[in-house]
């Protein structure tokens, strides 16, 4: 590990499906000497990407779970994560993206911005990562990255500026323009691993002069010495202009554009360079902590060895040898034989054994310092939880999880599955933040919840393969929820008159729709109607009735109750008494405040060639699809819509059948909407059935 944390890196891959992210770290790997030959994405050859180390990954040609490495370019050492491109594992993104510095966003020169670059960008803008842009595939037909960058400006939001230009496009693509050092760069060699520079051929030197002065422009916004040397018209070092581009991608307001082909080794050594030149090192960014013991004070944490160690655990795995924690130290270092603290749990830890990760392979280390990436054995703890040195409170930021939008039952074939079933389960729901489980109390079914088909169905066939449960699953079920149209009042008498005491409550008041929240209590009882030890019970009543709703069993949402005249009795009222008197006004104003039934939509984008556009549209609208917009990009037109996630089961077979297998679709949680009356009343329909079948 290098003592000099400023020729340090910590980057993600982030893009679409299919951008090339794999590919792009296998060459990377490649040409920063980590491994010697080049595998294919796909496992054409057997083997498969270096990244993909899943057999599932190999085989699918995706990558599922996200994966660390590290390599070493000019003096510089940058640590890697490979992240996966479909949204159904967008938690492993999310918790990357959490423990990063800055990031290499892919796009491809064909498709351009696409939806889940979309997803990436906003996840990205949430925990304010920096970033430069490769526009990959620049080999291939209908490759036009000048559109990318409009689409990046246009769609993103971001101040996007040419540092190379292509020489030549499409199949006569032959190398890059640096617009820096204005000179032309040729890969050469088998593997395109030797870098041959030449001066600009003679019918691209306008262009890029005009392209170098864009960049001087934007550039020049970053740093007051650029400016003067501009003004002057003197000759601009490169450090200069390296500086002051650094200094706008820092901020976040300049993002500088990389152009080649993963696949055809063409544009990774600039793009390397351009890691090293322009992304912050861990010093370069500010990391808060939020103080325990000072009603959670926001700290400052500095990339110092010296100071109390504070890190974050980021992902777990299950390996051969136990579980495997990936943390991310921010101050201090993690060094082995110290003890650490688990500020959730409160939990003293002995660090055992400490190691770097390359891919599934790994090096046993002494310590983590600050600012690294590494990995710890044989400690318990959940994914988000941060570690400090003893006596220390500080704890970071938690992830965004979003929630879980489909699920389904599994059901083991036999005893053996259903032990294996258990112990797969608990590895999953403690790994992923996304995927939760729960017995359905009526039925006994185990219910498996998930961001997708895909990730339920990943997650099934994992069971098998890892574990050897074998089980059938149900038909997916959709998270429905319900809430309430308008006011209703309530005014409930618990009264109950047993041996010895009773029990007596009076709960009165109203409830109402809100939107921007889940639910909300609020208090308005004067005169002590209601004395206060029995608010929180009340409160505790309402807050049980949201996990079934009364009408459907879905969860409730979206609900104010406002509690404002009450009853108590001075011997026979209780905690227990309002909790039961607050779940019968809960069932008395909800009847009367028109509940209906929500539903998720999910906001999909079909990319198809233009013949197809009509029966594609066709096919969204059969599914209660609503059109949102169609842009036609070369002979590929892309159709964004917003459809019920009841209506997407099973579309990937009829799209493959509308288009004879050339178009692909992605999906990804928009809103919840109300249900459609007809079908509300078919899901009551069902769900009686379902309770008269258990019944």
């Amino acid at each position: 590990m290098k003592k000099d944390i400023a020729k340090v890196r910590n980057i993600g891959i982030s893009a679409h499906i299919d951008s090339g992210k794999t590919t792009l770290t296998e060459r990377i790997l490649y040409y920063t000497q980590r491994i010697h030959t080049i595998h294919d994405v796909k496992g054409k050859d057997g083997i498969g990407a270096t990244m993909d180390s899943m057999e599932l990954e190999k085989e699918r040609g995706i990558t599922i779970a996200s994966a660390a490495t590290y390599c070493e370019w000019k003096g510089h050492e940058i640590n890697i994560i490979d992240t996966p491109g479909h949204v159904d594992f967008t938690i492993e993104v999310e918790r990357s993206l959490r423990v990063l510095d800055g990031a290499i966003l892919v796009l491809c020169a064909v498709g351009g911005v696409q939806s889940q670059s979309i997803t990436v960008d906003q996840q990205m803008k949430r925990y304010e990562v920096p970033c430069v842009a490769f526009v990959n595939k620049c080999d291939r037909s209908g490759a036009n990255p000048d559109r990318v960058m409009d689409q990046l400006k246009e769609k993103l939001g971001h101040n996007a500026i040419a540092t190379q230009i292509p020489i030549g496009l499409e199949a006569d693509f032959s190398g890059i323009i640096d617009l820096i050092s204005m000179k032309a760069v040729y890969f050469d060699g088998d593997k395109g691993e030797k870098v041959r520079i030449e001066k600009i051929p003679e019918e691209l030197i306008e262009e890029a002069i005009g392209k170098r002065e864009l960049l001087l422009d934007a550039a020049s916004m970053f740093s007051d010495s650029l400016t003067e040397l501009i003004l002057e018209e003197a000759a601009i070092p490169e450090e200069t202009l390296i500086s002051a581009i650094r200094q706008g991608v820092i901020a976040r307001q300049l993002t500088p554009v990389f152009m080649g082909s993963a696949y055809k080794n063409k544009g990774i050594q600039p793009l390397l360079d351009g890691v090293t030149d322009l992304l912050p090192c861990p010093k370069d960014v500010e990391n808060r902590a939020l103080d325990m013991e000072r009603d959670e004070a926001t700290v400052l944490l500095t990339a110092d060895t010296h100071k109390p160690t504070v890190a974050l655990a980021f992902k777990l795995e299950d390996g051969a040898f136990g579980q495997l924690t990936y943390i991310r130290v921010y101050q201090g270092a993690i060094v082995k034989g110290d003890t650490i603290v688990n500020i959730r749990t409160g939990k003293k830890v002995k660090v055992g054994r400490v190691i770097r990760m390359h891919a599934d392979q790994m090096e046993d280390i002494k310590s983590i310092p600050a600012g690294y990436i590494g990995a710890l054995f044989g400690i318990d703890c959940a994914s988000g939880d941060t570690f400090a040195a003893p006596g220390i409170s500080l704890t970071m930021t938690s992830m965004y999880v979003p929630d879980p939008v489909i699920s389904l039952a599994v059901t083991p074939v036999d005893h053996k599955s259903e032990i294996n079933m258990s112990k797969a389960l608990s590895r999953f729901t403690k790994e992923d933040p996304t995927f939760k489980v729960h017995v359905n109390d009526e039925t006994g079914d185990t219910i498996i919840s998930g961001m997708g088909e895909l990730h339920l169905e990943v997650y099934i066939e994992r069971m098998l393969r890892e574990y050897s449960a074998h089980v059938n699953p149900g038909m997916p079920r959709v998270a429905y929820r319900e809430t309430i149209t308008r006011k209703a009042q309530f005014d409930y008498i618990h009264k109950k008159q047993t041996g010895g005491a009773g029990q007596f409550a009076r709960v009165a008041g109203y409830m109402e729709p809100i939107s921007d929240n889940d639910f909300v209590f609020e208090n308005q009882v004067r005169g002590g109607s209601i004395p206060t030890q029995f608010i929180s019970a009340c409160e505790k009543g309402f807050k049980q009735c949201l996990a079934k709703g009364p009408k459907m069993e879905f969860p409730v949402t979206g609900i104010k109750v406002v509690i404002d005249d009450g009853a108590s009795h001075a011997v026979d009222s209780s905690d227990m008494a309002f909790q039961a008197a607050a779940r019968g006004a809960f069932l008395q104003a909800y009847a009367g405040a028109k509940p209906v039934i929500h539903e998720p939509i999910m906001k999909v984008s079909v990319e198809s060639p233009s013949q197809f556009q009509g029966p594609v549209m066709g096919s969204l609208n059969q599914r209660r699809g609503m059109i949102v917009g169609s842009q036609e990009e070369g002979v590929i037109c892309v159709i964004d819509a917003q459809v019920p996630l009841a209506e997407m089961f099973g579309y990937a077979t009829v799209l493959r059948s509308l288009t004879q297998g050339q178009a692909q679709f992605t999906m990804e949680f928009a809103i919840y909407k109300q249900v459609p009356k007809s079908i509300a009343e078919e899901l009551l329909k069902k769900t009686t059935s379902e309770k008269k079948n258990v019944a």
